[in-house]
């Protein structure tokens, strides 16, 4: 798989891309930024479909028509939104602004063809904020993260490049299991990766959908397929009482 391949699976009912997101253009639908610096706040892009034209026509995944990541070179400052489209087919995304550095840009969205077919795609270009600063070392793989005084078990053993295999997490707070996570973009969690090197990407889809009750926890699996081995640096997104939470955590990958 690469980044000029969209391959479609299902989850939650919905078409899936299966490639790395590498790619600025594929099956004929190109990633077109009005800017190539991430400096300022607000980023502008449009999707260019076949014969060039802004596509305006697109299907929702997870209840966004389109959503929008930006992650630096060394896997950090990452950012997850969820851009608006003019009438015109220009998309802004709210961004914020982003150090000095060299940093990816992608934007994941199901455009309808022109046969009537969703087209699941993840695009992406590189872009740059001036000035220079550091790289920061990846963290090292482990199988605990924390965020906001929340601490993430991951169990990724059973995880193997190129091959769909599930990822579980589980939640605790102050030693006790997590059962008040919200439903956060139609499901109790967002799981998105970054290679280390190449900063392939890779959208993991959670198993099954929102229970009838109104919260969830303390365990999730997501329905796992890395396109490469090595490491991932792995942002997990959950709500609990109306605020989202961010945790982060490095993986090694077979």
């Amino acid at each position: 798989m690469d980044g000029m391949t969209g391959m479609t699976g299902m989850a939650g009912g919905e078409p899936m891309y299966m490639g790395d997101g590498l790619a600025a253009s594929a099956q004929g639908y190109t990633l077109a930024p009005t800017g190539k610096s991430v400096a300022a706040a607000g980023f502008g892009f449009r999707i260019l479909g076949p014969g060039g034209k802004p596509v305006t026509a697109f299907d929702p995944e997870q209840t966004k028509l389109m959503h929008f990541y930006l992650i630096r070179s060394d896997l950090s400052g990452f950012q997850h939104v969820h851009p608006t489209m003019a009438a015109d087919g220009t998309w802004t995304a709210p961004t914020e602004a982003a150090g000095p550095g060299t940093y990816r840009v992608y934007a994941q969205f199901i455009a309808k063809g022109a046969d009537g077919k969703a087209v699941p795609l993840v695009l992406s270009d590189q872009v740059t904020s001036a000035g220079s600063a550091p790289d920061r070392p990846l963290p090292a793989a482990s199988s605990t993260a924390t965020a906001d005084g929340y601490t993430l078990t991951v169990d990724s053993s059973q995880l193997m490049a190129g091959m769909e295999m599930p990822l579980k997490v589980s939640i605790a707070k102050d030693g006790k299991p997590v059962t008040d996570l919200e439903p956060y973009l139609e499901t109790y969690a967002h799981l998105s990766g970054f290679h280390a090197g190449d900063l392939a990407m890779a959208h993991l889809h959670p198993q099954g959908g929102i229970a009838i009750t109104p919260t969830g926890g303390p365990d999730l699996t997501f329905e796992a397929t890395l396109p490469k081995a090595g490491q991932w640096r792995m942002y997990l997104q959950f709500q609990t009482a109306g605020v989202l939470h961010i945790a982060a955590v490095t993986l090694d990958v077979r």
